[in-house]
């Protein structure tokens, strides 16, 4: 992240955030990316689950899980940004809004799934 006040890392945070709050059920918060987002929750969870094994999607803390929702659909499914700025951005994001151990997990699956998913 160069500046916190990039517009795109804002608008990763708007994500990250509309994915928290639908995650916990609250009200849908709409971004220009949600509803594609959305569209591919079930391959995107499955994508976690296999590459965080330990961890099942309801055991994921909520942040750290909508974090790896928005990070795993900006690579696999969007495609538009080189893979080394999405991992960079998902790490500055946990860190600035997870828990201590955040941004090594985040970073743990998003290596995983990059080695065992063929598509990127």
């Amino acid at each position: 992240m160069k500046n916190k006040f990039d517009p795109r890392h804002i608008k990763r945070i708007k994500n990250v955030q509309a994915l928290f709050a639908w995650g916990c059920g609250g009200v849908e918060p709409k971004t220009e990316e949600f509803s594609e987002i959305i569209k591919h929750i079930s391959e995107i969870d499955t994508i976690v689950t296999t590459n965080a094994p330990k961890w099942p999607i309801d055991k994921i803390n909520k942040v750290d899980l909508a974090v790896l929702r928005y990070t795993i659909w900006e690579l696999f499914f969007y495609k538009q940004n080189p893979t080394k700025v999405v991992i960079d951005e998902a790490i500055e994001i946990a860190k600035e809004y997870g828990t201590e151990s955040s941004s090594s997990f985040i970073n743990g699956v998003i290596g995983s799934a990059i080695k065992n998913e063929p598509q990127i």
